[in-house]
């Protein structure tokens, strides 16, 4: 994985591309300059957090079909995709591949610079989730087999008693893995037991790893 580039530049025009390097690097993110799509796809996995700023008409594999190509191999770093001036319809299209930002050639600097600045928040903003999506996860990995037949009957709406036939134990020993349930996952309330077994694939799942 390469690692302590926030900003990737992929375009084919050396001086567009030193002068976007030259932009990122006077605003104090480090950036590294590619002369095509498939020098970036080579790089791959990128850890971020990072964003990408690419060209969409460029030779050989486009911006377009770099985008869908990211997607394919799930990069989640936010891409800005630079476009001709007026070129609405292909920039919708980028749009709607992922891309989080588009500025139109001739771009203005400052305009460039916020995007990217917004594309490097929002690239942080995602590591923070996964790395909330990892503990939480974590937390319902310590669980017994036991604590998790429980929460799956509870969260089928089981009632205590029931749980308690089903599994020919007491209801205090139900109500006991209640407890140890809710702590280990950290929850505070059902609702958020509830909230975070969706979030981790328990519900739907059944019960089993995601």
């Amino acid at each position: 994985m390469v690692r302590n580039v926030q900003v990737y530049v992929v375009e084919d025009d050396e001086a567009v591309r030193g002068s976007i390097c030259w932009l990122m690097e006077s605003a104090d993110h480090p950036a590294l300059g590619l002369a095509s799509a498939p020098e970036l796809l080579e790089r791959l996995p990128l850890e971020g957090p990072a964003c990408i700023v690419t060209d969409v008409r460029m030779p050989g594999v486009s911006g377009v079909e770099l985008l869908a190509q990211l997607s394919e191999r799930g990069c989640q770093l936010p891409v800005v995709v630079i476009t001709a001036h007026g070129d609405i319809q292909l920039a919708v299209e980028v749009m709607k591949l992922g891309a989080v930002d588009f500025v139109e050639k001739p771009f203005d600097e400052k305009a460039l610079l916020k995007a990217v600045e917004r594309a490097l928040a929002e690239s942080r903003q995602r590591l923070e989730t996964l790395s909330a999506d990892a503990e939480v996860r974590r937390r319902f990995e310590q669980l017994t087999q036991r604590e998790r037949q429980v929460l799956e009957m509870i969260l089928a709406g089981k009632p205590n008693r029931r749980v308690a036939v089903e599994l020919d134990i007491s209801e205090k020993t139900v109500e006991a893995h209640r407890a140890h349930i809710m702590e280990k996952t950290g929850a505070g309330s059902f609702a958020e037991l509830v909230t975070r077994a969706v979030q981790t694939g328990f519900m739907k799942s059944g019960g089993a790893r995601p």
